[in-house]
Parts: C-alpha cells; sequence; structure tokens
C-alpha cells in the first residue's frame, strides 16, 4: 500500500527564503498538521552545519520523533539527506570523504531506530557526478555504506541528474540489493527525460517518488503548470505496481498560505491514486 507524504518544511514559513531547508526551530509542528491533511508520512532533511543536533542524531530527538509519531500517526518513512549535497561522498579530502561516510553510516543506524526504510542521497547540483572519477570515488564511498544499509535493513535511494541509460549503468555496476532509486517528477522533466524509457530502465527499482512540476530546464513551478506529463508517469507506476512513497515537495506558495497549497496539491494528485 502506497504512501503519501511531505516533504519536511514544506507546512512551515520558508527558511531564508530557501525553497527547502530542515526547519530547526519548529519542526515538531509539522506533525498535527500533516495529521491534519490526511498525509500519512513526512520525509526529514537532514542537512545543516550542525548535524550533530540533528534530531536524528541523538537519542532525545529520536525519542522524541517517536512520541510524534504515536500521537500523530504520521510516520517518518524516509530521509532527504541534503547534507551529501553540501557536502558529497564523492569529494573533498580523503579525511573529509571518511568524515562524510561516518555520517552516513551513523545515519543509517539511527534511522533503523525509527523503522525509516529509505535514505535518499542526493547525486544532483554541487553533488552531482560530472565525470568517470565520480562515479568511481562515488561507488567506492557507497561501498563503504552499503553493508551498514543491509545490516539494519535501509534502502538507500540515489537521486541524480543522469539520464536513464547512464543512470542503469551506473545501478549495475554497483548492483547491491539495499540501492535503489528515488524518482522525481519535476527532475526529470526539467532535464528533457522520457518517462517511458526511465521506467523501462530502472522502474522497478523505485522506492520513493517526489512529486514537483518543473518547466523544462527551468525551475520548480505550481503542479499542472510545468511540463511533467502526469498522466503518463501515474501511469507507468500502475503499470509496475508501484507500492513505494508519493512524497510532495511541491512549489511554495505565499507564506501563511503552506497548507492551503497542499490541499490543492493534493486535490491534484488524488485524481492519478488508485
Amino acid at each position: 500500500m502506497t504512501s503519501i507524504g511531505i516533504m519536511q518544511g514544506r507546512l512551515l514559513p520558508p527558511i531564508n527564503n530557501s525553497i527547502q531547508a530542515f526547519p530547526e526551530n519548529g519542526w515538531q509542528k509539522e506533525f498535527p498538521l500533516a495529521r491534519k491533511l490526511d498525509l500519512d508520512c513526512i520525509e526529514f532533511i537532514f542537512d545543516g552545519n550542525n548535524i550533530a543536533c540533528h534530531p536524528l542524531m541523538t537519542a532525545e530527538g529520536l525519542l522524541v520523533i517517536k512520541k510524534l509519531e504515536r500521537e500523530s500517526n504520521v510516520k517518518v518513512l524516509s530521509v532527504c539527506a541534503d547534507y551529501f549535497m553540501a557536502y558529497p561522498l564523492h569529494r573533498g579530502s580523503s579525511d573529509e570523504k571518511l568524515e562524510r561516510v561516518t555520517v552516513l553510516q551513523d545515519l543509517i543506524r539511527n534511522c533503523a531506530k525509527l523503522d525509516i526504510g529509505n535514505i535518499i542521497i542526493p547525486c544532483v547540483d554541487n553533488s552531482r557526478l560530472q565525470n568517470g572519477s565520480d562515479k568511481e570515488e562515488f561507488k567506492c564511498r557507497l561501498g563503504e555504506c552499503l553493508p551498514v544499509a543491509e545490516e539494519f535493513g535501509i534502502c538507500l535511494a540515489l537521486e541524480t541528474d543522469l539520464g536513464p541509460d547512464e543512470f542503469t549503468s551506473l545501478m549495475r555496476d554497483i548492483d547491491h540489493e539495499y540501492l535503489k532509486i528515488n524518482y522525481d517528477t519535476g527532475n526529470s522533466a526539467s532535464l528533457g527525460y522520457n518517462p517511458t524509457k526511465e521506467f523501462e530502465k530502472y522502474g522497478s527499482l523505485i522506492t520513493d517518488v517526489h512529486i514537483k512540476d518543473r518547466v523544462y530546464g527551468g525551475t520548480t513551478v505550481p503542479l499542472g503548470d510545468g511540463d511533467v506529463d502526469f498522466p503518463r508517469v501515474f501511469s507507468l507506476l500502475h503499470s509496475m505496481n508501484y507500492d513505494g512513497i508519493f512524497i510532495l515537495q511541491t512549489a511554495r506558495k505565499l507564506p501563511g498560505g503552506e497548507q492551503e497549497a497542499i490541499k490543492g496539491y493534493l486535490d491534484f494528485i488524488g485524481k492519478y491514486l488508485p
């Protein structure tokens, strides 16, 4: 059975005018807000310069999350680890890369305590895999984390800007049961990728879908205003009996109108859901 959730922070005012960031002061408020909208889950954002204090990295934080989950019946099923956009696994000095591997290993262990099933590793923008050297280093560092993911039963889902052939080749090279794919509807449309070819190549590996709309070659826009072919994408998902997570990573509207915006987006995707 699929779960429909929200990217953390989308039900709260933006932080420093950014579209996405961990809402350090007030993240707890989002659980009851999500419940009011009948959302099943919140995809946590793991980022910031002081990750040692992130609730996913402290014993106290994990207890608070568990309490909020019980009270609201809204779960944390996935984590978007944006930290690895600013601090890629495949770049930096040897010491820096070792530190980042350790961070991911610790994050996996802590996520297991909350029964989180997916950690999304973004390889886009600052952390994109630009060349063969990047890919080789990334495979090496990820290889140090996948045994921990397997031990704790957590999938590492890659989000990349690679085309379907190149992405499939990367997945085959790594070839691990706990390596999966995050599919971002808006990013694929912005890059001009053909959803049918994407799903033919790697649809069976998708465990987490980010729902957003973007114009070709451009930025995020409200659902229905961009170039995502939603009927085709959802048809492809249904044809493969997708039963993973849908996360609204949608465009923001005016501050203060976050909940109304999400209501509208839920109505929009409702017609495509079974």
